[in-house]
């Protein structure tokens, strides 16, 4: 049995004998509190949105090139009131809409596809080590990229090869869960380890073949998590998967709580285990696949993000999702423009999320170890 899967059990039974508040009864939801219900905690939401906005506004300005306040201004005055004209230069309006705009959508849509799919792993699984990449997904997802760097394929034809390898990597894993455990969650995370495992066996054979000079080391730099290839035209497609998946895990909101506090639960409300289970999977594979398109690999923020969202809002899976995606989006953001702006070299984005998701774990961790003993 893998590390951390023995510590699910404990965690499900916690949930149910140590009530908090905001926390789930034994039947899903407190009982005070409506399967829909949204009231309480407006201050966090607040704080969430408005935090991320200005982050987004702020990461427009950070980079080489010093753009000031007042070029930004006048460019978001130009995009949202029509007929007004920015007036800026050619440099500026090239920097600002070709360079830094998708980038700093893109860090949000990473960083709020992988804690919410994170979110809803975590909670399915009944687990607090369960990550976006427990089913292989991600190395699935880092073999097609490897391939198409390795064949020296055009960034879109790169995306598609990853896409493609995040779909058929947990397909595998289902396939495998199937023939030997029929349905059993251990066994569906045993077969993502040992799908992760070929596809980074895979992944080392084209960085052994590959040109040292030219193709290993944009594979290597894919591998380590960037956004710095990234325009607006390769970010639509990833973008429109991401928020569909988005919606599908929000309008099974109600079954994923449920789910969390217990499948006899469940089965008592009439909850179609299989159905909800088949939806995660596949609403959580197309993000991470997508998004994995887009940055490369980018660990811990499906591992760490949840952990402080529900800290937060509690484990209540319509509350857990949105304050997951936003936090996750703004973390992200965040990290991508340390990394852009402490160093004369830009940083890799998986190696920061790790320096600073590993030690913000740990502390997240001892501040809710009750949960989990």
């Amino acid at each position: 049995m893998p590390a951390g899967m023995s510590a699910s059990r404990d965690y499900a039974m916690t949930t149910e004998t140590e009530p908090k508040p905001g926390d789930i009864s034994p039947h899903g939801l407190d009982d005070d509190e409506s399967p829909d219900d949204t009231s309480g905690g407006w201050g966090w939401w607040l704080v969430f949105t408005l935090g991320l906005a200005a982050l987004m506004v702020g990461s427009l300005t950070v980079g080489r090139y010093a753009l000031g306040p007042g070029e930004l201004f006048k460019s978001l005055v130009a995009v949202f009131i029509p007929g007004v004209k920015a007036h800026l230069t050619l440099i500026d309006k090239v920097v600002l809409d070709q360079i830094r705009l998708p980038r700093v959508l893109a860090a949000v849509m990473v960083g709020a596809a992988m804690s919410g799919s994170g979110a809803a792993l975590q909670s399915m699984f009944q687990n607090p080590l369960v990550s976006p990449d427990i089913l292989g997904v991600s190395a699935g997802a880092g073999v097609g990229a490897s391939l198409g760097l390795f064949f020296s394929l055009s960034f879109g034809e790169v995306q598609l090869l990853a896409f493609a390898g995040g779909i058929v990597a947990v397909t595998v894993t289902a396939t495998m869960a199937r023939m030997m455990g029929r349905g059993s969650t251990v066994v569906l995370v045993l077969s993502g380890i040992v799908v992760g495992a070929m596809a980074q066996a895979i992944i080392s054979l084209t960085q052994y073949f590959a040109n040292p000079t030219t193709t290993l080391p944009r594979i290597v730099f894919f591998l380590l998590g960037s956004l710095d290839s990234v325009t607006m035209s390769t970010l639509w497609l990833p973008a429109i998967l991401v928020v569909i998946s988005i919606v599908a895990l929000y309008l099974i909101r109600w079954p994923i709580t449920v789910l969390a506090a217990g499948e006899d639960e469940a089965r008592s409300l009439g909850i179609h285990r299989q159905v909800v289970w088949a939806i995660v999977i596949v609403a959580t594979t197309l993000m991470t696949s997508a998004v994995v398109s887009v940055a490369g690999i980018v660990g811990w923020v499906g591992l760490v993000v949840p952990h402080l969202a529900r800290y937060i809002v509690g484990p209540t899976f319509q509350k857990l999702l949105p304050a997951s995606l936003l936090l996750g989006a703004f973390f992200l953001l965040a990290v991508d423009d340390l990394g852009r702006s402490v160093s004369s070299v830009e940083l890799p984005l998986g190696v920061l999320t790790a320096l600073i998701g590993a030690p913000f774990f740990v502390a997240i961790v001892t501040k809710t170890r009750r949960q989990w003993h």
